[in-house]
Parts: structure tokens; C-alpha cells; sequence
């Protein structure tokens, strides 16, 4: 995942269906291991997400339990003090890593963030590189749909993120379904309630 101090930026690569919902479920929710590795700026590990001696995730980690993730690792991808995102790892089956697996993942991270830089050093200022677009994932409708309920409520862009968020969770929703309807209008909210409302479309 790539993320600035603004917030999540999206999903630079997901490997198999498992690990795309665990990013969807992370930028959807706002909390998981590669949000703390990031935010934290450590590896952060947890081998028995079903049984936890620490539940850190409540929304996060029934979900990727359902999906078959039994075991989460999350390492900073940084340069230096520059951080960019976090590398997250799963498992099948409740486990620790190996110490191979640890310092391979610490290794991986680093060619992730070198990776990341070449593709990015002949992007405008404050744009994403089409390289890292291709296979990425970089919720460009949840971040329209922000701007549109940030205009609908008149509250700034990180407030209506939170609020689109809250709506896909209680609705049991993903946030990438909810924000479709929301630029759709489909779904619009109301300054008077600051809640989310469905307006079926003819």
C-alpha cells in the first residue's frame, strides 16, 4: 500500500485475491498491519489474527479471517526518514515468520521502496506515475465521491472520507461499492443529518 502523512494513497500491487481484500478492507476501514507499520513506522506482526493475544483490528480482522487469513505481517516501505507505504504479508495457517522469512521481508521492502522511487522520478509534483498506476489500485471514485460529500455536507475532504467509511461499514458495504453510488447518485448526504441516503435513480 502507498501512503503519505495525508492518508492512504491506494495499492501499488496485490499478489492474489486474498491480498486484494485485505488492502480493500484496509483502505476501506482505516486500520490494519500495513496502516501500523506505516503510521508506526515498524514491522508489525501478528501470527494468530483468529486468536490474538492483542486484538488491535476489531473491524479488520473478522473480515480477513472470513477471507482465509490466518496470520498478517506488515512491514514500512521507506527510504531513510521518507516513508511511502507499507509491504503486508499473509498466511494461511497461524505461525510466526522464520527468521529467513523476517529478514526477506525487510529485504523485500526495501527493493519495494527503490522500485517505487525510479518509477515515481520522472512524475509531476504531487501526481502518481503512470508506471505505479498500470497495476495499482488507487481508489480514484472514493476519492471523487470524498470531494462530492465534502461539498454535500460542507466539511473538508479527511471528515468525508470518515464518513463514507462509516456508511460502507454500517451498511455492510466496501467503501470502493459505496463510493460508485455515491458519484453515481445513488446514495447523497444530508447537511441537516450528516447521514448518507439512498436516492434510487429512475
Amino acid at each position: 500500500m502507498l501512503m503519505s502523512e495525508a492518508g492512504l494513497r491506494g495499492s501499488f500491487c496485490s499478489t492474489d485475491a486474498v491480498s486484494s481484500v485485505i488492502e480493500e478492507l484496509q483502505y476501506g476501514l482505516g486500520e490494519g498491519p500495513s496502516i501500523d507499520a506505516f503510521t508506526q513506522d515498524r514491522g508489525v506482526i501478528e501470527p494468530n489474527l483468529a486468536e490474538p493475544s492483542v486484538h488491535r483490528w476489531p473491524a479488520f480482522s473478522g473480515p480477513a479471517v472470513e477471507a482465509g487469513v490466518r496470520a498478517v505481517f506488515a512491514f514500512p516501505i521507506r527510504i531513510g526518514a521518507l516513508r511511502l507505504g507499507a509491504l503486508s504479508l499473509h498466511r494461511d495457517r497461524p505461525g510466526p515468520l522464520t527468521t529467513d522469512q523476517h529478514t526477506d521481508s525487510l529485504v523485500t521492502a526495501e527493493v519495494t521502496a527503490e522500485a517505487i522511487l525510479a518509477l515515481q522520478a520522472d512524475a509531476e509534483a504531487g501526481q502518481i506515475a503512470r508506471a505505479l498506476e498500470v497495476d495499482g489500485d488507487f481508489h480514484y471514485v472514493v476519492h471523487q465521491a470524498s470531494g462530492m460529500i465534502a461539498a454535500q455536507l460542507a466539511v473538508g475532504v479527511e471528515e468525508a472520507l470518515v464518513r463514507l467509511r462509516a456508511y460502507a461499514f454500517s451498511h455492510g458495504r466496501t467503501i470502493t461499492d459505496v463510493a460508485q453510488a455515491v458519484v453515481g447518485q445513488s446514495i447523497r448526504f444530508d447537511r441537516s443529518t450528516g447521514a448518507g441516503e439512498s436516492h434510487p435513480r429512475d
